[in-house]
Order: structure tokens, then sequence, then C-alpha cells
């Protein structure tokens, strides 16, 4: 993205760790040895850092320092969102009234194999106060989970996101990661950990994909899979300039089609320039 005209259309960041679970399983792809408890002085650096952009901080509500650490974020209107965590039903509540916003690609970022009651998923669908973000890449998340989180959820209260890595753009094979271990992409933009019953490693699949996919597995309409994956993020993040075809907002347009639910981008403008033409 070094084109300037492309970076008119990214408002700022999501930092999705270091302040997570060190638990296998809960923790994903990201290496332990870099997990710690939240750390104010260390996040302001790392948002100045930042160009005061950081946005969305996710957080695992059960390390010591949570509650004090999203309370903080809440107060300079950066969104605290619950990941990579295996809090309990009291944890979560209690991070949901200190201002928790959203759950990290729900049941992603979750153990394999979890207590049937007293899981971390449960608490966080029947809330009402908490939106979910879901990767729907058709790997991630099978279409019953994601039948059942829109029935809970509904349109107004999930957001589409991507997970994508800087993989997403290479062609399918193996590739070697600074831990050492070896991950692989599939022709089909499957991307995960070589070893064997091994787990994923983030997406190779762009927001687009997630589009048709949840139409094709829910039913729903184009309109509402449009709004999970615009009007939702900008109405959470109070971007008040965009995420809706409204005068006055951002001219931040994508011109498609939809083939057999994949969508096709034919032309992509950013504040009112063409970027992108096929």
């Amino acid at each position: 993205m070094k084109d300037p005209s492309l970076m008119g259309s990214i408002p700022g960041f999501h930092l999705e760790g270091p302040y997570i679970s060190d638990v296998d399983g809960y923790r994903g792809a990201q290496p332990r040895e870099f997990v710690r408890r939240p750390d104010w002085k260390e996040f302001l650096e790392m948002y100045r850092a930042a160009g005061n952009k950081i946005l969305l901080v996710t957080i695992a509500p059960e390390v010591q320092g949570a509650n004090d650490f999203i309370r903080e974020c809440r107060k300079m209107g950066i969104v605290v969102s619950l990941g990579h965590h295996n809090g309990s039903a009291a944890v979560i509540k209690e991070a949901i009234d200190n201002g928790a916003g959203l759950a990290t690609h729900l049941a992603n970022g979750c153990a394999s194999m979890v207590h049937r009651h007293f899981n971390p998923l449960w608490p966080q669908l029947a809330d009402d106060r908490l939106m979910i973000s879901i990767i729907c890449d058709g790997f991630h998340l099978i279409p019953e989970e994601i039948q059942v989180f829109y029935k809970v959820k509904g349109s107004d209260n999930i957001i589409i996101t991507s997970d994508v890595t800087s993989y997403a753009g290479l062609p399918a094979g193996e590739y070697k990661i600074k831990t050492g271990e070896t991950i692989v992409k599939t022709p089909d933009g499957n991307l995960r950990f070589s070893a064997q019953e091994g787990g994923l490693y983030g997406s190779a699949s762009p927001l687009s994909r997630g589009v048709g996919h949840i139409m094709k597995v829910t039913g729903c309409s184009l309109a509402k899979a449009i709004q999970m994956t615009t009007a939702n993020p900008a109405r959470l993040h109070n971007l008040s300039d965009r995420g809706k075809l409204e005068p006055g907002k951002r001219a931040d347009l994508v011109l498609f089609s939809m083939e057999d639910f994949n969508m096709k981008i034919r032309k992509t403008v950013v504040e009112g320039k063409t970027v992108f033409q096929d």
C-alpha cells in the first residue's frame, strides 16, 4: 500500500496482541514469547508510534490488569475487543461492563477442545451489548456456526472480517515463518501449519470472499452482507464520514458483480479518485 491515494481509505489500526492468552489454542498462531500482560505505558508508546491511529485493541479479559486497561482505552475512544481468550462468563460480563464492545473473530483464537457448557463462546453470544466479528472465508468457520451466529446476533451486530495475512498475495506453496515453522497455502486459499493436524495460520482470503460466503450459508441478502462488511465497522468506530452511500460521505466506492456468490471487483474509488479498474 505505498500509493498515498490508497492510504486514505485506512482510518487506523487493530492491535491484535500482545495482551492475549498465552495458552495453546487460545493464543492462536501468535508466538508465545511475545505474549504478555497489558502494560499501559507500553501501549501508549505503540499508540504514539502509530500516529495515534490505533482504533481497536484485542485483549484477553482474564489476564491480570485487563479491566484497568479496558477502562483506559475507552477513555480515549479506543474500541476494545475480547479475543484469543478463555474468559469465564463472569469475567466476560465484567469486561463488557467496563466497556468492551466486540468479540474478535468469534470461535477462532479458541482451543479445539472446550467444555460443552462452560466456554467463552456462549457468554459472548448471549450478551446483546457485544458485537462480534467473524471470518467468513470458508475455512475458519463451518456453515452451521455462521448460521447460528447470524440468527443470534443479526446483521446489525456482526462484522465480517478477513484476518488476512501478508501471505494472501503469494502463490500456493510452503513458506517458512519467523518461528521456524512451515505453513502451507493451498490453491483454494487455505493457510495453515504444515504439521499434522496443523491449525490455521490466519487467512489468505479478502473480505470480498466473506460477502459471498455469508450470503451462501445464511441466505442473507447482498445488502445485509455489505452492511456487515462496511456500515457496521464504521458505526462501531464512530466513523460518521463513511460506511454508507449518502450525500456528504466520503466517496469510497467499490463497483462489483456477483457471480455464483463470488465477488468480482470492477472498479475501486477512494475519496472520489479511481485507484483500480478492471
